[in-house]
């Protein structure tokens, strides 16, 4: 099948090497054109954009589609359909009609749950059981198209959104490949009216933990956020990222008090253990190495006070 991709994020490579191993024709790559990134602020390619130019695969990356002729080129290159996953456009109507089977896109939730830019993320901070992905059929909806394929996965009570972004990607891979393998039988089911959610983008302001809150959503907190933007807590007068926790057997005292002399902290109810800490300039580590470093004991106080 003659096939237009359109992805820019980690999450979007292994679908692309997946398409192009299958023996697929991919006839234009296209991905948000470079950033500045790192310390000396360089223009950076994107993942897709690397893995595009190592296959050989022609990149575009237009800033946007209001230019007719960026339209025109589109249409011109006479796809049967276009794979869109995490590409970072709102696409135009005109180039939704373009390919002959239109466009397909590959988001990363059950839909209509957690329509919108941050689905993996908002599944663990909600406690949600089970996520998936969904091979949808796009139209000028946001994400509001018909489903032609759906996966499911636990979330577990380990999972980080690192770790549930990865396993979704390759999910992801697998279900597109059969759509465009036995696209006669796969038919589109609209999506229900009912359990419609939507999955805002994540704001950093979101990332300082409140230690007062619940053990069971302090560590959905820390798994939700982990690794990008990171949880925080302000620790004896220094700001230090918490990327995996899990909720404490046992364990109660005042909101943010170390409880032992291991990283449990007190929440409202109950407590965490902290499994991976990361401080300012340092790489992550577990509890052990991290506290020959930084040695807070038990009583040590964790607040973002600090910061406020």
């Amino acid at each position: 099948m003659r096939v237009v991709f359109m992805g820019t994020p980690d999450f979007s490579v292994p679908i692309l090497q997946g398409i192009v191993d299958a023996g697929h024709e991919v006839c234009a790559v296209y991905c948000q054109p470079p950033r500045p990134a790192g310390r000396g602020k360089k223009d950076r390619p994107s993942p897709v954009q690397k893995t595009a130019e190592a296959l050989g695969l022609p990149v575009r990356h237009p800033v946007n589609f209001k230019n007719q002729a960026d339209r025109d080129a589109f249409a011109a290159l006479d796809a049967d359909v276009a794979v869109v996953v995490a590409y970072g456009l709102i696409l135009p109507q005109a180039l939704l009609d373009a390919p002959a089977k239109g466009c397909l896109n590959i988001h990363a939730s059950l839909l209509p749950r957690w329509r919108g830019a941050a689905p993996i993320h908002r599944a663990i901070l909600a406690g949600d059981a089970e996520t998936g992905v969904c091979v949808m059929q796009m139209e000028a909806g946001l994400d509001t198209g018909p489903v032609l394929l759906t996966a499911r996965t636990d979330i577990s009570d380990q999972d980080t959104t690192a770790l549930l972004h990865d396993r979704l990607s390759l999910m992801g891979r697998d279900a597109i490949l059969t759509v465009l393998a036995d696209e006669v039988s796969v038919q589109a089911v609209p999506q229900p009216e009912e359990g419609v959610t939507y999955a805002a983008k994540i704001d950093k302001a979101e990332a300082a933990v409140d230690w007062s809150r619940p053990a069971v959503e302090v560590d959905r907190q820390i798994r939700g956020l982990s690794p990008f933007p990171g949880a925080w807590s302000m620790a004896e007068g220094q700001r230090v990222k918490l990327l995996l926790s899990r909720v404490a057997d046992h364990g109660q005292g005042a909101a943010g008090e170390m409880l032992n002399d291991a990283l449990r902290v007190a929440c409202g109810e109950g407590a965490v253990d902290l499994l991976k800490l990361q401080r300012a300039g340092k790489g992550v580590m577990e509890p052990e190495d991290f506290l020959r470093g930084f040695p807070l004991t038990k009583g040590a106080r964790f607040g973002v006070a600090e910061e406020e």
